[in-house]
C-alpha cells in the first residue's frame, strides 16, 4: 500500500488547522490559502488539503483572478484537482460572486448609462462568454432586480421578446435597460447587437414596458447605445 509522503491536517497544531482557526478567530484572520483548504476539505494519498490549496493559489499570475474566472476544465488539469474538488470550488467561487452583486451594495436608483457601468461592469468584465441581461426598474428608475435571458452568441433566436417581456411583466416592470458583454473586451456594438435592441424597443412600445437602453459591456469599458445616438 502506498504511504502518504506529506502530511495529514489531523497532524497539525490544534491552532494551526484552517478549520479550528476559522471557529476561534473568524474568517478575516485566515490566509487564501487556509481558506481553499477548508473549501477543499480532504486531501488526497500524497497531499493535504493546504498543499492542494497552496499548490491552486502559487500558480503564476493572480492566482484569485484565475479562480474568479477558472472552468471546470482548468481547475481538474491541476495536480491533485478531481471534478468534485473543482466543483466545491466554483460553487464557492459562484456564491461570492451572487452575494458581491445583491442589490444592498450597489446603487439603486439608475440615472445615466454610467449608474449601469457602474452596477454591471466588475460582475460582467471577466465573463469568457456573452451573457444578456435585463435590469428592470420601477416608475421612478429604482431597480427592482436583473435577470440573465441568454448566454452565448447575441442573435435574435436566442433573445425573443417573449422572453424579455414575460419576465419583466412578472416583476411589474417600468421600464427595463438591456446589458450584454463582449468577451473580446470591445464593447463595440454589431449590426446583429443593433436589431435585436431596436427590435425589444418596439415590442416593448406595443406592451407598454420602456427600453430606456442597451448598455454592452467590455475589459473596464462600455458603450450605450443611447448616448451614441444609436437608437
Amino acid at each position: 500500500m502506498e504511504e502518504r509522503t506529506g502530511y495529514t491536517i489531523k497532524q497539525l497544531p490544534l491552532d494551526e488547522r484552517p478549520r479550528e482557526k476559522l471557529y476561534d478567530k473568524g474568517p478575516k484572520e485566515l490566509s487564501n490559502t487556509e481558506l481553499l483548504a477548508i473549501i477543499i476539505r480532504t486531501g488526497n494519498r500524497k497531499q493535504s488539503a493546504i498543499d492542494l490549496a497552496r499548490g491552486v493559489l502559487h500558480l503564476e499570475g493572480d492566482a484569485l483572478q484565475f479562480l474568479r474566472n477558472a472552468t471546470m476544465e482548468e481547475l481538474t488539469k491541476l495536480q491533485g484537482i478531481g471534478k468534485c474538488k473543482a466543483a466545491q470550488i466554483l460553487a464557492a467561487v459562484e456564491l461570492g460572486k451572487r452575494i458581491s452583486s445583491k442589490d444592498i451594495i450597489k446603487p439603486r436608483k439608475i440615472t445615466s448609462p454610467q449608474d449601469v457601468s457602474d452596477y454591471m461592469m466588475e460582475e460582467m468584465k471577466d465573463y469568457k462568454k456573452e451573457f444578456f441581461k435585463t435590469i428592470m426598474l420601477d416608475t421612478k428608475n429604482n431597480i427592482i432586480c436583473y435577470e440573465d435571458i441568454s448566454v452565448g452568441s447575441l442573435n435574435s433566436s436566442i433573445v425573443h421578446p417573449r422572453e424579455v417581456f414575460n419576465r419583466a411583466i412578472k416583476r411589474s416592470s417600468a421600464s427595463i435597460i438591456l446589458v450584454h458583454n463582449h468577451p473580446s473586451g470591445d464593447p463595440t456594438p454589431s449590426k446583429e447587437d443593433i436589431n435585436i435592441t431596436r427590435r425589444l424597443i418596439e415590442a416593448g412600445q406595443i406592451i407598454g414596458i420602456r427600453v430606456l437602453d442597451h448598455i454592452i459591456v467590455g475589459n473596464k469599458k462600455y458603450i450605450s447605445l443611447k448616448e451614441e445616438d444609436i437608437i
